[in-house]
């Protein structure tokens, strides 16, 4: 399955991909209908307190990265239940909030994925 990553605020490419918004909280400024949805996998997400020590700058990258990849792994038997809902022969774009476009989480939750 491919997989891709992309910023919710990008305008909506014209590709026959599946969209998932894999963040915790609903992005600020954008409506359901702009966001054009096909799941929200909140659960995907890395916790609240993890995102916020992250966000806050309490952690480094690297620490946060190996606390979600923990995540990820505990609830990994929730992510495939999710996945059998997903069109196999379809992409998935994995939407996030974050401006930055390699230290976020749908990087990490995109690799993953691939390894599932």
């Amino acid at each position: 399955m491919n997989i891709e990553t992309a910023r919710i605020y990008e305008d909506k490419e014209t590709s026959d991909n599946i969209r998932i918004l894999v963040d915790r909280l609903w992005p600020r400024g954008i409506s359901k209908e702009e966001a054009h949805l096909d799941y929200w996998h909140k659960q995907w997400a890395p916790s609240d307190d993890l995102r916020r020590k992250f966000h806050d700058n309490k952690i480094s990258w690297d620490e946060f990265s190996k606390n979600y990849k923990s995540e990820l792994k505990e609830n990994k038997n929730q992510i495939l239940n999710d996945l059998e809902e997903v069109d196999k022969r379809k992409s998935l774009t994995l939407l996030y909030g974050s401006k930055d476009k390699t230290h976020n989480h749908a990087v990490l939750l995109k690799d993953f994925l691939k390894e599932i």
